[in-house]
């Protein structure tokens, strides 16, 4: 949770979809004069659906899957709790994701390494590669699609939080840096690699506001 006042996670990440729900009620509320109550609530009605929909489309995409499967669902929310467990840095993860191999198992230690307890992401890492051969995916051709929508660089709030401090000392540079850099976020830029890492200690637990 990001924002210094959100001290119950009412707006936290994966809260999204039910605040986006909320903030819609209230349009409503407000278009009230305007159009009938059954109206609104049929319009209301259709949110859930596609945005679950939604979700899920661009989850597979995130996933590397070209088909739909009902056991794509277990299986984005076991990893996604995994993840959370062991504290995964999400944005780390998915691009590493890419790499997966579906030949030897031995080829995905870097993946492993996200994780302390490294069974636990075996045992998911069977069920991966199974729904991956079920389709046929090729490795190389799926590294390629998932580069597309898992991006490398994100704006950090440290890496903001650095760029400020240099501008609130007239210096500039670092806002033109990251300007670059995040106009193409997907694509391996050379020399900028530690715009990727995860935060340091002292970045971890920035809190930001609505006017940030």
């Amino acid at each position: 949770m990001c924002n210094h006042s959100d001290h119950n996670g009412r707006y936290a990440f994966n809260q999204q979809p039910y605040i986006g729900l909320w903030n819609l009620s209230c349009l409503a509320q407000a278009l009230l004069p305007l159009a009938s109550k059954d109206v609104l609530k049929a319009a209301l009605d259709r949110y859930t659906p596609l945005c679950e929909g939604r979700y899920m489309e661009l989850m597979r995409a995130k996933f590397g899957f070209i088909e739909t499967k009902e056991e794509d669902a277990s299986l984005i929310q076991d990893l996604l709790a995994l993840m959370h467990l062991h504290h995964v840095d999400y944005t780390n993860f998915f691009r590493a994701l890419g790499l997966f191999q579906t030949g030897t198992e031995s080829l995905n230690e870097p993946l492993r390494d996200f994780f302390l307890d490294r069974e636990s992401f075996d045992q998911w890492a069977r069920r991966y590669k199974e729904r991956l051969c079920e389709e046929g995916s090729r490795d190389d051709d799926r590294l390629v699609r998932m580069n597309r929508v898992n991006p490398k660089y994100v704006l950090r709030n440290y890496l903001a939080q650095t760029a400020i401090e240099k501008a609130q000392q007239k210096d500039f540079s670092e806002i033109d840096r990251l300007l670059t850099l995040l106009q193409n976020p997907y694509s391996d830029q050379p020399g900028m690699d530690v715009y990727a890492a995860p935060p340091p200690n002292w970045g971890k637990h920035l809190s930001v506001s609505c006017s940030s």
